[in-house]
């Protein structure tokens, strides 16, 4: 679109924003590394940029095409989004369809149980403060969100919800969990932001519950390079090329 990249603007534990000639649009590039445990833990991850990338433009395009809109403009390189420029809403939307993770550990459940129906939660995107739960009226209240934003962003994330399963689903995967962002733009429409990648979704396994996300890296249960090249490999029914 003959934009030229310029000054980084954010750099975070996966991934970086850089500002362009023009000032409705940035670069989302994707790094290598892999965190846990709010960068604790830290690791390069050969191919994770690249995969992310490509996974993150396929889907962001998928539910596109069913009605959400996002921030992403084009993929650009192999390991870069062309994206309209937003401001992150500072409220991390969950979807649960399966006791997972911090749920499971909240309510002491066993992972695994399938949710009667999609559970949504809240939680305050801060690092500082390891991303706190908190209900509906919390942001609100803090002037961070307005009620309808809250409405909007859950329903967007019902309907992604129904997509992704789906879509997973025909890979032989179950959608366990994942976290969305959202963004506004001029003029206070919210789009889907960041990214949706197997970084910030519970994928496993139909069958054998193998993960196939980030807890191999978390849980220390294998080579996550791998991991991500298989991901890669269902969705687009090809290896990775050089």
């Amino acid at each position: 679109m003959g934009v030229e990249r310029s000054a980084l603007l954010y750099e975070g534990k996966s991934k970086r924003v850089f500002a362009t000639s023009d000032p409705d649009l940035v670069i989302l590039e994707f790094k290598d590394d892999a965190t846990a445990f709010n960068g604790v833990k830290h690791a390069l991850i050969s191919d994770k940029g690249r995969i992310n990338c490509a996974l993150s433009a396929y889907l962001f395009d998928r539910v596109r095409e069913a009605g959400v809109d996002s921030h992403m403009v084009e993929k650009i390189s192999d390991t870069e989004l062309l994206c309209r420029n937003v401001e992150i809403v500072p409220v991390e939307v969950v979807v649960r369809n399966f006791v997972a993770g911090s749920l499971a550990k909240r309510y002491g459940l066993e992972e695994g149980g399938r949710l009667a129906r999609p559970l949504v939660e809240f939680f305050y995107k801060s690092d500082d403060l390891n991303d706190p739960l908190m209900g509906w009226d919390v942001p609100v209240i803090l002037g961070w969100t307005r009620d309808w934003e809250m409405a909007f962003m859950k329903e967007q994330a019902l309907q992604v919800n129904v997509i992704l399963c789906a879509f997973w689903d025909d890979l032989g995967i179950d959608l366990v969990d994942y976290k969305l962002e959202f963004g506004r733009r001029p003029g206070g429409a919210l789009v889907l932001a960041d990214e949706i990648t197997p970084d910030g979704c519970r994928l496993w396994e139909k069958g054998t519950g193998r993960k196939l996300d980030k807890d191999v890296f978390r849980r220390d249960l294998g080579d996550l390079s791998a991991t991500y090249h298989e991901v890669y490999q269902r969705v687009f029914g090809a290896e990775l090329g050089a």
